[in-house]
């Protein structure tokens, strides 16, 4: 974004920053791409395989169960980004940290992957390390070879966005297709497979970086890092030893281990963002600047309560509710993860010539009211869709209107919020305030999973109702807040 905190069009804006990136910027986006490739594909089944009986291999969880540790696991991958965003910028520098990052998510992929009793938990907990290793120290990267100017960072992260939904599309067909026709953990073990090819990218590229993450931005002293290791051991050890070893020996309800982390969840980013703004360098601009980034982070998280439940509700709902018959041919549940980012490559030039059209008019806080509108619409119309459903299965159509609102919302909103952290952040803290950023999208998705409970007393369409209606004001809201939004981010001017 310039300094007026006007977003430019992607594509257009994108070639034009194309001369100001370093080489790096192609084989990022490579590694990307594989990493991309994992995360949806897996995504893309874990309800699916949460909720099939045992004999057809699944582990037979009731879908408010399934649903609430699908959120538990998006969510803490969000969180993990905090301490992986202060280790990338502090102790082993973005380069590095991306290298670790993937090992620990290809793990994580080959544990599920293997047909043991028992190893969803351990699996999982690995996805959730690396990916809060790689993801910040990613996004820093991508900041680092996009070349000076905050228009080329956006119109960097612009493109990069764009480009990954290749992976999106392609990901849950192959593992939708290997977990439902043939085994679910063959769906886990294509899912390693592109983490590996992502780090054998990395790894060849990684000449091509300059000095780009090579080292930390701000290394924290040997003995200081000694000693926040040591604490960190222990409060791992902690929790391990309250939560997570209780757990999975049966000895503590699983929906108690959710609502701690369900809490943890909602307050950490304001927690950490009110530090942040204290830290502040001097200067009321700084503050407000951070003021001004919080009030539209934490409605972005009402999108991403919407937006993540894709892989789970909706899921659900593709499975029991839609009629999925194409010629003889019953189309996988899982391949309808694949229509959003179809629609997102096809809907993004649209959206494009629609922000130049609007010019300068078209800043953050425009396009996060937009797609928080959109959102809202979205589950409205699936309110109508449940309640068709209830005399058969509907068509395919209402899902994939839906996922073209979810898209259109999506183009809007995440790339700005990218760059907007990037903006704001104070030096050497990137990785860190990008985090943030993904720690309000876990907001939104703890709280969407554990409002899906309410399907138990609610009807369907009376929860999709609510949840749309709710997020429509929040967008409401947003809109008519832009000119007090826009003064407090205008002091980056």
């Amino acid at each position: 974004m310039d300094t007026s905190l006007t977003t430019p069009a992607a594509p257009a804006s994108a070639a034009g920053a194309a001369g100001g990136r370093r080489p790096g910027f192609g084989t990022l986006l490579a590694v990307d791409l594989w990493e991309r490739f994992s995360f949806f594909g897996m995504a893309a089944i874990l309800v699916l395989y949460l909720t099939a009986s045992e004999a057809r291999g699944g582990m037979g969880m009731a879908p408010q169960t399934a649903t609430a540790v699908f959120a538990a696991y998006m969510s803490l991958s969000f969180m993990a980004g905090l301490p992986g965003g202060w280790l990338a910028d502090r102790v082993l520098g973005a380069r590095r940290a991306v290298l670790f990052g993937g090992v620990l998510i290809t793990c994580g992929h080959a544990v599920l992957a293997v047909p043991v009793t028992g190893t969803l938990c351990a699996g999982l907990l690995l996805v959730v390390a690396g990916t809060g290793l790689l993801k910040p120290a990613m996004a820093a990267m991508v900041a680092g070879v996009s070349g000076d100017g905050e228009g080329r960072r956006e119109a960097a992260f612009s493109l990069f966005y764009l480009c990954i939904q290749v992976s999106a599309l392609v990901a849950p067909v192959v593992t939708g297709l290997l977990a439902e026709r043939v085994a679910w953990h063959l769906g886990f073990a294509a899912a390693a497979f592109g983490m590996t090819a992502g780090l054998f990218q990395f790894a060849l590229g990684r000449r091509r970086y300059g000095d780009v993450g090579a080292r930390p931005s701000r290394p924290v002293p040997r003995t200081e890092a000694a000693a926040m290791l040591r604490r960190a051991t222990g409060a791992v050890a902690v929790v391990a030893a309250l939560l997570v070893v209780p757990a999975s020996l049966g000895l503590l309800p699983l929906p108690a281990v959710l609502a701690v982390l369900g809490l943890t969840t909602v307050t950490l980013p304001f927690r950490y963002l009110r530090a942040l703004r204290r830290a502040a360098p001097p200067g009321e601009g700084n503050r407000r600047r951070l003021a001004g980034f919080t009030a539209l982070m934490a409605a972005s998280a009402a999108f991403w309560m919407i937006f993540a439940q894709s892989g789970s509700v909706l899921s659900l709902f593709a499975e029991r509710h839609t009629d999925r018959d194409v010629l003889g041919f019953e189309v996988p549940a899982s391949w309808f993860q694949s229509v959003h980012p179809l629609f997102v490559l096809l809907a993004a030039p649209f959206v494009a010539r629609l922000w130049r059209r609007a010019g300068p008019g078209a800043d953050v806080p425009v396009k996060f009211a937009g797609a928080l509108i959109a959102a809202g619409l979205s589950f409205v119309l699936m309110a109508v869709a449940t309640r068709l459903a209830e005399h058969g299965p509907v068509g395919p159509y209402w899902l994939l209107l839906v996922y073209l609102l979810y898209s259109c919302g999506e183009i809007a909103l995440a790339p700005a919020g990218l760059a907007l952290a990037a903006a704001v952040a104070p030096p050497g803290s990137t990785s860190r305030l990008l985090a943030v950023n993904g720690l309000f999208g876990a907001v939104g998705v703890v709280v969407g999973g554990q409002l899906f409970r309410l399907t138990a007393v609610m009807p369907l369409a009376w929860y999709f109702l609510l949840l749309g209606v709710f997020v429509l004001a929040v967008g409401t809201a947003v809109a008519l807040g832009t000119p007090r939004l826009r003064r407090m981010l205008g002091a980056m001017r």
